[in-house]
């Protein structure tokens, strides 16, 4: 019997097919068990639906099966993916408009900053049940996370539990083949090691065929209008910082206090070419509230279709578990581990988005030591914020919310430390359904 693969969470169209057409393209698990958990069950139905039709196109021996109960999903697993999303628009929306209505003007509102910090708190308990429950069900299996916010999310979780987990995001090489189409470089032919915390990682170095390739890169962010106004923000951390980011202009925006504290700011940087669209409702929000109005007739659309994709995508998921029980053939990936000694000027706690190595031997993460200063002095504070959000959800402590947002770069540039106190407060007091496991929610 094949490999058997669990998703908590399947009801995404985008995410649980292209994971479950690159887990099928490789011969060591053409044969695999595909199992499906979600709570919603229309979704979930769907999504059985679609992932036969991709089995079919495939003419694969592989089989689905589809089920709310998460226990029997995770009995024997040998893969697990986490693409969870915890509490409906009507009630993270309020972790965007509360902000704004202290003039925080936030775009994704899904990693960091006070709108991050409470997606956590909401998120934490789930993710941790999913875990104790993969302690007994699923010992060995290998667990990969896709849910934002994606540091505090796997740093809590491997501060808590042995089990096998790394987190992985499409950013790092999302922007490696950017940057090798701007220069016109074929992707294999570029080498980088990147490093940070999710979301806030940079290209230390960026090689085509062997040569450093940041002469390109610039040349092409200051002479090239297409390129110049693609990518705003990242495009101006890049030119006074010197290393290239990998996360796009509109969450950077939202992580740091230069770009969206004044408006005259956001229209420079955030209203033009980035695709992120500043206002009363986030981006994100608006394309949920799409997707909501719009996910089954995407599902019917895919169902439908005469020809299925059958090609390897640029996800890392199946690479890895290739590596680690496939083929063998070892593969290298950013993905998101506790710090032990992988960047040697950051807080040793900090949950860390780093090269690892994957094989037979398991999940090694690469060694990178110093990040140059200016890198640190951001990535840390940064870091250092999550940790103390992460300690807010291990002890139940409603002041460590508080205090996590009181640092924030974008909140503290904006707002009072009295200011922050109220908003914080009016985050938790919306997410009280939420945070039963706080021992109090008043700071």
């Amino acid at each position: 019997m094949g490999k058997k693969f669990t998703f908590i969470g399947a009801g995404s169209l985008g995410f649980t097919l292209a994971l479950a057409r690159d887990i099928l393209s490789y011969d060591s698990f053409k044969d695999c068990q595909i199992h499906l958990m979600d709570i919603h069950e229309g979704r979930l139905g769907y999504a059985e639906k679609a992932i036969a039709r991709l089995i079919a196109a495939g003419n694969y021996p592989a089989t689905v099966h589809s089920t709310t109960d998460r226990k029997k999903a995770l009995e024997g697993a040998d893969g697990v993916l986490i693409t969870i999303l915890q509490g409906g628009v009507d009630v993270w929306r309020h972790d965007i408009e509360i902000p704004k209505a202290y003039g925080i003007d936030i775009n994704v509102g899904d990693t960091r900053g006070p709108s991050g910090v409470m997606r956590f708190l909401r998120t934490a308990p789930v993710m941790l049940d999913i875990i104790r429950d993969v302690e007994v069900l699923c010992p060995n299996a290998v667990v990969l996370n896709y849910t934002n916010p994606m540091a505090m999310l796997c740093g809590y979780l491997q501060r808590l539990s042995k089990v096998n987990l790394t987190g992985l995001c499409h950013s790092v090489q999302g922007t490696a083949n950017m940057l090798a189409d701007w220069i016109g470089a074929k992707h294999n032919e570029i080498e980088f090691t990147c490093a940070g915390i999710n979301h806030t990682a940079f290209y230390l170095d960026y090689k085509w065929n062997g040569k450093d390739a940041y002469p390109l890169i610039l040349d092409k962010v200051k002479n090239d209008p297409e390129v110049a106004n693609h990518e705003q923000v990242r495009n101006e951390m890049y030119l006074q910082f010197g290393y290239y980011p990998t996360e796009s202009s509109g969450h950077n925006s939202e992580y740091l206090p230069w770009f969206r504290k004044r408006p005259d700011l956001i229209e420079k940087y955030c209203t033009h070419g980035t695709g992120w669209n500043p206002g009363v409702h986030a981006y994100i929000l608006n394309e949920y509230l799409n997707a909501e109005a719009t996910w089954e007739s995407r599902f019917v659309e895919y169902i439908e279709k005469e020809e299925i994709d059958l090609e390897r995508g640029e996800e890392y998921a199946a690479n890895i578990f290739n590596a680690l029980f496939g083929d063998g053939k070892p593969f290298v990936f950013n993905g998101n581990l506790l710090n032990h000694g992988i960047i040697t000027n950051m807080q040793p706690m900090a949950c860390v988005e780093v090269p690892v190595l994957a094989s037979p031997n398991g999940l090694q993460p690469i060694h990178v030591g110093k990040l140059p200063d200016n890198l640190a002095i951001l990535v840390d504070l940064s870091a250092r914020i999550e940790e103390m959000a992460v300690n807010a959800a291990i002890e139940g402590d409603p002041w460590k919310v508080f205090q996590a947002n009181l640092f924030d770069p974008l909140t503290a540039s904006v707002l009072s430390m009295a200011e922050i106190r109220e908003m914080t407060q009016k985050m938790l007091d919306k997410n009280e359904a939420f945070l039963g496991y706080f021992k109090s929610l008043k700071i």
